[in-house]
């Protein structure tokens, strides 16, 4: 009887060490661990994963978290591929920069959570119906979309003269068709003329860009990975033929546009530690955390195309530094 007694309260001193270890969260050595899953390495991604890092080291202390880090090299699957290994090895949240490695990881799990950033819009990127900030499950993030109509505005406020505007994008991109759909119809009710110019990857967008341009007196490309990734092409061929690009994020129109409003991905990402820190202690529930935006915007313009094709920069826009 005594052996009985003495084997249950084991048991019981057991099962207790247990709860007490799964309640606290993190591996067996203390410390959390956290998969980030990057689409793609460009100047905007690298800052908010930075930002992201750094926000949870300042949280948490550099020794109570542990990331593996992981670039998806632009490809969807990817994506897939480490989300599910995230998923394998019990991370203790993912986070997911950019819409497809967001995409592939609230594929992969419904119970681990999720933060986005880099994100434009979650409806969209998750096929969500009436969308109204938060997504609820396991799921929430951080929106690097700055204001659409704003971005038309700049358009007509930069060109006044235009009266043809050609959007580039990549048709595989669910968040690119959202922001150039907003800004047509932006573009369309003061008078202009907006026409699409979808390319599915790098290897079309030469082709493309060069109908856009030549139809074109000036383009607007939206926040796109694609984009991001091949502002090379875009500078080739718009520069010649001198067409102004307009770019909805910073490190796009380094490379080939004229201006944009500008929003800091290392502070979107930090914003989106802060958060993830809070999900790992306890402090918050990811279901009921609503998505946040950049909290300003600043106008920004590129001098070195502006003298390129000499263009005058506006009053209240601040010079792109150059690296």
């Amino acid at each position: 009887m005594k052996k009985t007694v003495s084997l249950l309260l084991a048991l019981t001193l057991c099962l207790s060490c247990f709860a007490l270890t799964a309640c606290s969260g993190g591996s067996s050595d203390g410390t959390y661990k956290v998969g980030i899953v990057q689409l793609v390495e460009h100047p905007a991604l690298d800052a908010a994963t930075q930002g992201f890092q750094q926000a949870l080291i300042d949280a948490l202390g550099a020794d109570a978290v542990s990331f593996d880090y992981q670039n998806a090299q632009n490809d969807a699957n990817t994506c897939s591929t480490i989300a599910n290994q995230f998923v394998s090895n019990k991370v203790d949240l993912i986070m997911a920069n950019a819409t497809p490695a967001l995409q592939a990881a609230a594929a992969a799990t419904g119970d681990i959570p999720i933060l986005g950033t880099s994100v434009t819009e979650y409806g969209v990127a998750l096929g969500l119906k009436d969308f109204n900030g938060t997504v609820g499950g396991n799921i929430s993030g951080t929106s690097d979309l700055a204001p659409l109509d704003k971005q038309a505005a700049m358009i007509t406020e930069w060109f006044p003269d235009a009266k043809n505007v050609g959007l580039i994008y990549c048709s595989k991109e669910a968040n690119s068709q959202y922001q150039v759909d907003v800004v047509k119809a932006e573009l369309e009710m003061k008078g202009l003329t907006a026409t699409l110019y979808p390319f599915t990857d790098s290897n079309d967008l030469a082709q493309i860009c060069t109908t856009a341009a030549d139809n074109s007196d000036v383009i607007y490309v939206p926040t796109d990975n694609t984009v991001a990734e091949n502002t090379g092409i875009i500078d080739n061929i718009c520069g010649p033929k001198n067409i102004p690009v307009i770019a909805g994020e910073e490190g796009i129109c380094k490379g080939c546009g004229v201006a944009t409003l500008s929003i800091s991905y290392y502070d979107l990402g930090y914003a989106t530690g802060k958060m993830a820190a809070k999900i790992l202690t306890g402090e918050a529930d990811v279901s009921t955390m609503a998505i946040g935006y950049a909290e300003t915007q600043t106008p920004k313009f590129n001098q070195r195309i502006c003298t390129a094709l000499g263009i005058t920069p506006l009053e209240g826009y601040v010079a792109i530094e150059e690296n």
